[in-house]
């Protein structure tokens, strides 16, 4: 019983101390945004605070952020769906048919470090004059939330009873049919986890839109660039930014993580 108690102390520290190193950087960003450069670069009291609304003031009016929210919103919103256009069928597929050369592939170009498809995508896009524009950066992103998309979903349709398709297709259905009249409106779950996680990815991108993107499709990590210069980095607006672009992906983990659970475990269990 002691040895039992005991062992619940050491795991409950234990976990404490994992989520204060996570959560104390995020803290810190927190409480820097709302400090003055002079009180950021002040390190003998880190929590000395006149809590001001300077910073975020600045990043809405002297740097124009929320064009780089739209930007941000756009692709991400454009690179998931197009992402789960492409990505559904395919892991239905390689689920169905047992594809696992192709899936074994699709891995291989998530693992790829996104870096080495730099110079070949900004050869073609040069080539096509589709640098700074949305479908450059779209095209880009899907690159990131495809494969990620069929991965979730590939076990998670490998759970599904084979009856569903084979009443569906004793109905009349086509295997088309099936997977849209049948298939896709039960996968609700992992759909949902798929596009959450799939946004996130598209949002928080940075390699690709510092290459594809101008000034007309500047996103949201690269807007940040606009507080570091040579001679000074302004910490302030800096953390002002960093909260902005971090606020949307913690609410929708707040308001989604139980559907983010519910996808993330749906194909633990077969049958």
């Amino acid at each position: 019983m002691i040895k039992k108690r005991m062992k619940l102390i050491f795991m409950s520290l234990a976990v404490y101390l994992i989520l204060f190193i996570f959560i104390a950087p995020f803290l810190w960003m927190v409480l820097a945004s709302f400090k003055t450069q002079q009180q950021i670069l002040d390190t003998s009291n880190l929590l000395a605070i006149t809590p001001s609304f300077s910073n975020f003031v600045n990043v809405f009016t002297q740097y124009e952020f929320m064009g780089f929210i739209g930007n941000s919103f756009l692709v991400a919103v454009a690179s998931t769906f197009l992402g789960l256009l492409l990505g559904l069928p395919a892991a239905y597929s390689i689920a169905k048919y047992k594809q696992n050369g192709l899936g074994l592939l699709i891995l291989v170009a998530r693992i790829v470090p996104g870096i080495s498809f730099l110079i070949p995508w900004f050869i073609i896009f040069s080539k096509l004059e589709l640098i700074d524009t949305y479908t450059a950066l779209t095209l880009s992103h899907v690159l990131v939330t495809m494969p990620f998309i069929i991965w979730v979903m590939i076990p998670f349709f490998e759970s599904l009873p084979g009856e569903l398709e084979e009443s569906a297709r004793i109905d009349g259905c086509t295997t088309t049919g099936a997977l849209i009249r049948i298939i896709l409106p039960i996968s609700g779950p992992g759909i949902i986890t798929a596009s959450i996680l799939a946004f996130i990815f598209s949002w928080n991108n940075f390699m690709f839109s510092l290459i594809l993107a101008g000034e007309n499709t500047k996103t949201l990590p690269i807007a940040i660039f606009n507080f570091l210069s040579y001679s000074e980095i302004n910490w302030g607006g800096l953390m002002a930014a960093s909260v902005i672009i971090t606020l949307p992906v913690l609410i929708i983990a707040l308001f989604m993580q139980r559907y983010i659970i519910a996808g993330m475990t749906g194909g633990a269990v077969k049958g």
